[in-house]
């Protein structure tokens, strides 16, 4: 079954093809990021118009390195959120017409989901049921217990800020280049992670919260208690003492629901998945914990349409198609909690 994924949530805009959940036969990203540095970040009406410009050329991209005629495409897949709203109805504009015209079915795909499956693109050593799925992007830090492929019961988020909004709004603090995290990452390669001590955000008695604004605050207070701008070697020492303190967050909050809720595999998804020391830690500390680490292809953590077209698959094997298609609207915030089953448990 050959579906083809659409995905505009952000500043990617991204066709995929997938073969039966798993074999990515093509995909596409054209990225806005030299679009958006210079403002620091993403304008999400900048964006929408690129969208605009670049869908169409990007599926018909997609559907040429597959080698597969539109024809021959089984399902449509497309993300409705969360994300931008200007930039998701783009993608799912573009969706609905091409199921319309190929007559297709269509299925509508959460971005985050997505992430947390895109672990299974051709891997050969795909995760086990159950495991828990730590997405960490810009947008969302969320944990999921996830019990099969559409079943996804949200166990732990962030108050307020993402891990990776956390990483861009320190970099801008710093004066390095967006995008941040990437920025980041790679001076704290040079550092010495235990050159500042910022602190580790923890709630008490609620190991399911994640919480960032904090640490964020406390990167402005220690480069403003320098009294000016910090020196190569301060500014290397700063990057990786402060992205240990968000690694170390994420690594011990996802261990912690494997071992509450009873489950020996970890999934670690999202665009944050790529930073080398995120895996790195994450690989140490399971060793350790017992637990079985399954990290996503790099390929595959930033925003991506083979994610949306391998999840897509396993909503349409489930038969979960909206009647209504043609009516079907976009979301912006998951913290609506509407999504299927997304409503946290009660804290322990």
């Amino acid at each position: 079954m050959r579906v083809l994924g659409i995905e505009t949530s952000c500043d990617e805009t991204a066709a995929a093809v997938v073969e039966d959940g798993c074999r990515v036969l093509s995909s596409v990203i054209h990225s806005q990021i030299d679009l958006h540095q210079r403002f620091g970040g993403v304008v999400p009406e900048v964006a929408s118009r690129d969208h605009l410009r670049r869908v169409i050329p990007v599926v018909e991209a997609a559907l040429g390195q597959a080698g597969v005629a539109p024809n021959e495409l089984d399902v449509v897949a497309v993300t409705h959120g969360p994300g931008l709203i200007g930039a998701l109805l783009v993608g799912l504009q573009t969706g609905k017409a091409l199921a319309l015209a190929l007559l297709k079915p269509i299925v509508f795909v959460n971005h985050v989901e997505a992430h947390t499956d895109a672990v299974f693109l051709d891997n050969p050593t795909p995760p086990p049921f159950p495991h828990i799925a730590l997405c960490v992007s810009g947008g969302h830090t969320s944990l999921f217990l996830v019990t099969d492929h559409t079943s996804h019961e949200l166990v732990g988020y962030t108050m307020d800020d993402a891990a990776g909004e956390a990483f861009d709004k320190a970099a801008k603090l710093m004066g390095l280049p967006y995008p941040g995290g990437v920025s980041i990452d790679r001076l704290a390669k040079s550092g010495n992670r235990k050159a500042v001590r910022f602190p580790r955000p923890r709630i008490p008695g609620k190991p399911h919260l994640f919480s960032f604004s904090g640490l964020k605050t406390a990167a402005r207070t220690y480069l403003e208690s320098l009294g000016r701008a910090p020196t190569e070697v301060e500014l290397a020492d700063t990057c990786a003492s402060y992205q240990e303190a968000v690694c170390d967050v994420l690594v011990e909050r996802a261990l912690e629901a494997a071992a509450r809720h009873g489950v020996g595999a970890v999934v670690v998804a999202g665009g944050v998945a790529a930073n080398s020391r995120l895996r790195e830690l994450a690989t140490e500390r399971a060793v350790r914990a017992g637990v079985s680490l399954h990290l996503t292809d790099r390929r595959y953590c930033t925003d991506n349409a083979a994610m949306i077209a391998g999840f897509g698959y396993h909503l349409f094997r489930k038969g979960e198609l909206d009647p209504a298609w043609l009516a079907h609207d976009a979301f912006s915030n998951v913290d609506a909690r509407v999504e299927r089953n997304l409503t946290p448990r009660p804290s322990p």
